[in-house]
């Protein structure tokens, strides 16, 4: 009798785990793998955070799974944020292309899969912004709307 009992327990339990997965892959949250900085670098991501703006190039706010103060994103396909991330080897080679958007330079790495990849440059912590393939028809109008957030929080200098 005690085996049909742990087998009736564990029929809602089986239940609940079949629904929440069944909930979890229905759900089409943008993932976003979070970066691990040094504390003071962490410091200035979450100033930044604080800083972001609702929309970016019209697009609402919609952050990454897992949830952290050093990503974010807009839309979707998210247009994503990660702050904090290690300095791009691309950044050692003199023909890299670069941008300056109102003040804030960037790296500019065009991926495999068609979407961009820009990355600050001299600021004192790295902020990667990832533009899907489907929305680079705007250029670097994200840039834009991130720009003063960037410029107000992430102080000119060197990451270290």
């Amino acid at each position: 009798m005690n085996s049909l009992r742990h087998r009736l327990i564990g029929l809602p339990v089986l239940a609940v785990l079949i629904t929440a997965a069944g909930c979890s892959s229905a759900d089409d949250s943008a993932t976003a793998a979070v970066p691990s900085p040094d504390a003071t670098v962490t410091k200035l991501c979450r100033n930044l955070d604080r800083a972001l703006p609702r929309t970016v190039d019209g697009l609402g706010r919609q952050d990454p799974e897992p949830a952290s103060a050093l990503t974010a994103g807009w839309g979707s396909p998210a247009i994503i944020l990660r702050c904090g991330v290690p300095r791009p080897a691309e950044m050692n080679n003199p023909e890299a292309d670069g941008a300056e958007v109102n003040g804030v330079g960037w790296l500019l790495q065009k991926q495999g899969d068609g979407s961009f990849r820009f990355t600050t440059t001299l600021r004192k912590a790295y902020v990667e912004v990832t533009i899907p393939a489907g929305r680079t028809a705007h250029g670097m109008a994200p840039l834009v709307s991130l720009a003063p957030a960037v410029k107000k929080t992430i102080p000119e200098g060197i990451a270290g």
